[in-house]
């Protein structure tokens, strides 16, 4: 099973994280099948590649609480749901 997760970046006290869509079984700074975006806390920046989002989460990738709450602000599951009601019509 693949999971859209976060993965710590950076230096000491200073972290970046990359969204990455990685097995469920790798650990934390495993390797990832792909990035598909990066979050800043600190400067509260994010950049997410929404593509490889949708392509992921419609394979059936199941995104962590942080990462669906990114997702959730800048608008990937609104996204989801115009796709489907486009293949469905």
């Amino acid at each position: 099973m693949v999971k859209l997760r976060l993965k710590r970046c950076g230096r000491k006290q200073r972290a970046i994280y990359r969204i990455v869509a990685i097995d469920v079984r790798s650990r934390r700074e495993g390797r990832d099948l792909r990035k598909v975006g990066f979050y800043d806390p600190i400067k509260n920046q994010t950049y997410l590649n929404v593509p490889a989002i949708l392509y992921f989460l419609e394979k059936g990738a199941q995104p962590t609480g942080t990462v669906h709450d990114i997702s959730k602000k800048a608008g990937v599951f609104t996204e989801l749901t115009l796709n489907h009601q486009t293949t469905f019509n």
